[in-house]
């Protein structure tokens, strides 16, 4: 009851307490749909079930939310808790220590585009046609390897009893693909079908006579028209995971004001885009878009200093590999995956794949071409084809005050200053009250050493973003290097006071402190940003705030801690 999972939802804490405390009690086989109604949702005594379903969904959200549980918080609980379908009792059992993964859902992870071909089985009597189900087997996993989209596990480099099982090495198949030949006089009868992992139906079958002296061009007109008759059965599942995006409307509302608050960029709406999100899984435990959009929301509200890294990296990772699972082709979740493996995994390499792989998805998602940009692109310090993808995302999305702001700071990071001023001029004339805006303002002036107007525009930050002790910090900075020691100074004392109830970046303590001359004192502090993996230091390569500091063996020992040396 205590646990992040079901700590928000105080119904479903209702609930799952009750049928629990009632089964404990021996009154499991009293718990039916009208006794839960009234006495968990306080329903009037003429509650009718058949024609009020809350206990029916209320149901299927709480065996979401126990999936969830023991895929993270209560991964090493010794008793687990399962509700089973069309039940109001639940069944207790104690873990094995080798539970599968379930997804959100409670159904098998699998990866949706891959298809385990299993090596097809020689139904001759005297069993002297192997090399004919080798071939047919090759034939048709270089077919369907053709497919774009389709990850092939091939059948040699698995388990075949594993394969049937539809675990291939480790990674679950949404389809798998048997087969068999058995001798027909002088021919062949080649029977194939297409098994849904999940379900255990066959989506497709299909059989196909040949002689046997036709040999390899037989088989590949047999493996053609069997990749040509399981196609549509391939994506069917896709076509109607598209659909998704409108099948349940209050998932949708939901996530569509979570992505609202999340482009705001205040601690606030981080906040409240963070609760929406889960809300819309809560609606609808498969909608894909949902998790890619918690993933982001826990990402963000660690680069903004709002959480500590730690607290945001499990869930922004689970959310994201949710996100892929249900959807193997929505952008938005590769990008989400792809910014995780830039962010907390600092793997450039794989960051960029996945990257490059949501862009295929969808060339015309801004946000990955955006954070492609700044998660990658600058930490490389590959700046010329950051500004092209944070122009062309610009052009995607010519509202979008963040990508406005983040033209901005790689103008900055160019050094060419003006055109940085330029761009922040119209990012605020496009929104007048957004905050980052102000902060790569003050941060341009800085390197001007137009310290005035860089702390009168670190101060406008501060007063439309209140909670935020990066823009705090930034003044502080400022003030250090315009000679105002103890005002710098008090800041870092309320800083200290702050950082005593909730998490304050280390990277705002070293800021400070380079500012104001304490060489060592901020090494320490940015070591502590390093081991925190605070988002600032993506941009370490290239930020000019680190100019006076390139030679020093303590910065470049950093540098290739996250990998930039």
């Amino acid at each position: 009851m205590a646990s992040a999972t079901f700590r928000p939802v105080a119904r479903l804490r209702r609930f799952l307490q009750f049928i629990v405390s009632e089964t404990v009690a021996g009154r499991g086989d009293k718990l039916k749909e009208y006794v839960v109604g009234v006495h968990v949702f306080g329903k009037e005594a003429a509650f009718d079930p058949r024609t009020d379903p809350i206990v029916r969904v209320q149901a299927r959200r709480v065996r979401a939310r126990l999936a969830r549980y023991y895929q993270e918080e209560g991964v090493s609980d010794e008793v687990l808790i399962e509700l089973p379908k069309g039940r109001y009792a639940p069944a207790f059992r104690r873990s094995t220590g080798d539970r599968p993964a379930r997804s959100v859902a409670g159904t098998p992870i699998v990866s949706r585009n891959a298809v385990a071909v299993l090596p097809f089985a020689d139904h001759s009597r005297a069993g002297n046609l192997g090399y004919f189900c080798r071939a047919a087997t090759g034939q048709l996993i270089h077919r369907l390897a053709q497919i774009p989209t389709v990850r092939v596990i091939a059948a040699a480099l698995v388990d075949p009893m594993e394969a049937r099982d539809a675990r291939a090495s480790g990674t679950s198949a949404a389809l798998v693909v048997t087969g068999s030949v058995r001798p027909a006089g002088d021919r062949v009868v080649v029977t194939t079908q297409l098994v849904d992992s999940v379900t255990g139906s066959c989506l497709a079958s299909q059989s196909d006579e040949t002689r046997l002296s036709e040999d390899a061009d037989a088989v590949a007109a047999i493996a053609d028209a069997l990749v040509a008759r399981i196609q549509p059965a391939l994506f069917a599942d896709r076509a109607e995971r598209a659909a998704r995006h409108t099948e349940n409307l209050a998932a949708r509302n939901l996530y569509l004001q979570g992505k609202y608050h999340l482009s705001q960029r205040t601690e606030e709406g981080l906040l409240k885009a963070a609760e929406l999100f889960q809300k819309a899984t809560v609606e609808d435990p498969q909608y894909a878009l949902a998790h890619s959009g918690i993933a982001d929301a826990n990402g963000l509200l660690s680069h903004y200093g709002v959480v500590h890294p730690a607290t945001a990296w499990t869930r922004a990772a689970s959310s994201a590999a949710t996100a892929v699972m249900l959807d193997g082709d929505s952008a938005e979740a590769h990008t989400s995956l792809a910014h995780v493996k830039a962010t907390q995994d600092w793997d450039w390499t794989g960051a960029e794949r996945a990257f490059q792989r949501a862009i295929s998805l969808n060339p015309r998602y801004p946000t990955a071409h955006h954070w492609y940009a700044m998660s990658v692109l600058v930490p490389m310090g590959r700046l010329d084809e950051s500004l092209k993808e944070l122009s062309l995302a610009q052009s995607l999305d010519p509202v979008s005050s963040i990508i406005a702001r983040d033209l901005a700071v790689t103008h900055c990071y160019r050094r060419e200053f003006d055109a940085a001023l330029e761009q922040c001029d119209h990012t605020i004339e496009l929104n007048p009250h957004f905050s980052p805006a102000y902060l790569t303002l003050g941060i341009v002036q800085e390197q001007r050493k137009e310290y005035d107007e860089a702390a009168a525009a670190f101060e406008r930050a501060v007063r439309l973003s209140p909670l935020s002790h990066r823009m705090t910090a930034a003044l502080g900075r400022t003030l250090a290097l315009s000679g105002k020691r103890q005002k710098a100074l008090k800041i870092v004392r309320e800083l200290e006071t702050l950082a005593k109830t909730r998490y304050v970046s280390p990277f705002d303590f070293a800021s400070i402190q380079f500012g104001l001359g304490q060489l060592d004192t901020g090494f320490r502090w940015l070591n502590q940003a390093c081991d925190d993996r605070c988002f600032e230091l993506l941009a370490l390569a290239v930020d000019p705030r680190f100019d006076a500091l390139r030679s020093d063996r303590r910065l470049v020992a950093i540098a290739k801690r996250i990998g930039l040396q």
